[in-house]
């Protein structure tokens, strides 16, 4: 009897001990503060109080004088606020209006993200510019614009679009840093309004809105764990009392058989299904390969006036056999070629169709349908059976992009081109005329969706023509907008309705934004450039060649620059952010931007910085629909 309570209280006892033997990592990932109240968890922790498993690299907080602070790219970041459920934290610039009684966490640097992690809503931001190293003597009306810092000169702080920023720039001297760090702007839900310039302190204790990228730990929560950070396989854990899983804390047993058969049944019916649908997608190409043949074939016996046919034969036979390969693109390749009269042609042959045919329906219609100077001009085409060629003027100098791209690195090559600031700017001049004509000269209005400087073809004197209509939309003169299925274009040059209509309607002025994006690559050289910014090793040029003509600084794209070679190159970056807008309503018509090129600098108005850029340069592949 005495044997038996011994082993009862032995067995409650060891019982007792497995409910309170909690597993490590549980027990360290509890969320924890720096002493200002605010509960740190994943994906953060903080680096005193947690293990690093309790949260994401990069993640990382650490506790000063009572707050939490978030270090990103060498920049510290007082948190002001956490919102788990929405994924946002609120920052404020530790550099900025630092304790007076405490030392500087940092110098003032740009903030760099890293968009794997996080990233910034710059519809309710605005940009602050932060002005060190400034003259102490400023007018008394800007005085106002000095704030403490963790700079030992004298700040000045004032937001992007504040009118007196060029004076205070100026008063400033050549000496100056000139920093940019984010804000919230005011008014409702934080939009729209601005603020006055009299309360910078207050813009600058409010901060800024950051957002994260992490996993959900909600499921994990609610099955009782806690989330954390798995540093052997850089995965997600679900940290639970006994030990950690894959995503949530499991309880009860498994009935595996079910789950075995349904999932064999499942495998069964989905090879069904794919099979089934590999024969519908056979069928469903060899029909839609005729119906593309059919609707060329008719549209090209409807329109015989557009240029000559050649046989294929022909087109071996002037290409010698496709001997010379002048060009490669997404399309096919293009080879030089002779005609019986002896003139130099590039022919393009097409390695298939897409959708009905467009691309070639657009090429002959678009260009067949011009007579420009800056346009290039279509000789004939080839349309035989599966073989299917285009066959233009030929150009010598091939396209723009091999002229301008790291010229500005290397004086020599830019005398050896012919592609000076003077020639550039009558390219820039060119194209825009050759725009102009598609969009209001021609009795149809072409949209050719793909400027930039790979279809633009210079001729034996640098004059450019605008070439590669494949993916060009026709409409009446009417009409001042258009629909679209898809997106069409090629990144780092597509206007931003064409990938989102919360950003307007699709029209024109889609070409000008291309254009735009093509003439601030001609005066940089190459698609982005190298800055002297700290830890950041590139950044969007569009942004950094605003700030320079903001501030009247040097523009720094080569080595020497005569003072009309300035102007010319100034005019080319102020048409050329003009171009970019975000609203499509704020950009010029292409006539304008004419204008503007042709103009005086000194009428020039000065843009608002753009803060949109077109998707990711994926490489020069064009995107169809």
């Amino acid at each position: 009897m005495i044997m038996k309570k011994h082993t009862l209280v032995f067995t409650i006892f060891l019982h007792l001990n497995q409910s309170l033997s909690l597993d490590p990592s549980y027990e360290a990932c509890v969320a924890k503060d720096c002493g200002d109240g605010r509960k740190v968890s994943f994906p953060f922790f903080i680096n005193e109080l947690h293990d690093s498993s309790c949260g994401y690299p990069g993640f990382e907080l650490r506790c000063s004088n009572g707050s939490s602070i978030l270090r990103i790219a060498e920049n510290d970041f007082i948190v002001k606020d956490i919102q788990y459920k929405n994924s946002f934290l609120r920052l404020q610039d530790a550099a900025i209006l630092p304790n007076p009684t405490e030392s500087c966490p940092s110098k003032i640097r740009n903030i760099t993200l890293d968009t794997n992690r996080f990233w910034i809503d710059t519809v309710s931001t605005m940009e602050l510019i932060l002005i060190s190293n400034c003259s102490s003597v400023l007018p008394v009306n800007l005085e106002r614009y000095r704030i403490r810092s963790c700079e030992e000169s004298n700040e000045v702080v004032m937001l992007a679009n504040d009118m007196n920023l060029r004076n205070v720039t100026r008063s400033c001297g050549y000496g100056r840093k000139v920093v940019e760090t984010p804000v919230e702007l005011s008014g409702e839900e934080g939009r729209g309004q601005v603020i006055d310039g009299d309360n910078y302190q207050e813009v600058v204790e409010r901060g800024f809105v950051l957002h994260w990228l992490a996993t959900d730990c909600g499921v994990c929560e609610s099955s009782g764990g806690r989330c954390g950070f798995n540093k052997t396989t850089f995965g997600f854990r679900c940290f639970c009392r006994d030990r950690p899983h894959m995503v949530s804390c499991r309880t009860g047993t498994k009935k595996k058989s079910p789950v075995i058969l349904v999932t064999a049944l499942c495998i069964g019916l989905g090879t069904i299904l794919v099979v089934i649908m590999l024969c519908f997608i056979r069928k469903f190409k060899r029909r839609r390969s005729t119906e593309s043949y059919v609707n060329v074939e008719n549209f090209l016996k409807n329109h015989e006036f557009l240029a000559k046919r050649y046989s294929y034969l022909q087109v071996k036979k002037m290409t010698n056999i496709f001997e010379v390969k002048v060009g490669q693109g997404g399309f096919g390749s293009v080879y030089r070629g002779v005609l019986s009269n002896g003139n130099l042609v590039a022919v393009k042959i097409l390695s298939e169709l897409k959708g009905k045919g467009e691309d070639f329906i657009n090429e002959v219609a678009s260009v067949g349908k011009t007579s420009h100077v800056n346009i290039v001009s279509l000789v004939g085409f080839c349309f035989e059976g599966h073989k299917r060629a285009l066959i233009y003027e030929f150009m010598p100098n091939g396209s723009l992009e091999k002229f301008i791209h790291d010229q500005i690195h290397d004086q020599a090559s830019l005398d050896n081109s012919q592609l000076g600031w003077k020639k550039l700017h009558e390219i820039a001049v060119g194209i825009a005329r050759g725009l102009e004509y598609l969009h209001i000269g021609c009795n149809t209005r072409i949209l050719h969706f793909d400027i930039k400087p790979h279809n633009i073809l210079l001729d034996q004197d640098f004059s450019p023509k605008i070439s590669d209509f494949g993916l060009a939309k026709l409409f009446p003169e009417k009409r001042s907008m258009i629909s679209m299925s898809h997106m069409r274009g090629t990144p780092g040059y597509i206007a931003p309705e064409v990938y989102s209509r919360n950003f307007g309607q699709v029209s024109h002025k889609s070409d000008v934004y291309s254009y735009g994006m093509m003439i601030l690559e001609m005066v940089g050289g190459r698609k982005n450039i190298e800055a002297e910014v700290d830890h950041t090793s590139e950044i969007y040029f569009p942004h950094w060649i605003y700030k320079k003509v903001e501030f009247d600084e040097e523009l720094g794209l080569h080595r020497s620059m005569s003072n009309e070679e300035n102007e010319m190159a100034r005019k080319m970056i102020i048409v050329g952010l003009w171009c970019i807008q975000t609203n499509p309503v704020n950009r010029p018509t292409i006539t304008k931007a004419l204008e503007m090129l042709e103009g005086d600098l000194a009428s020039l108005e000065f843009p608002p910085k753009p803060y949109l850029s077109s998707p990711s340069r994926l490489g020069a592949s064009s995107i169809t629909d």
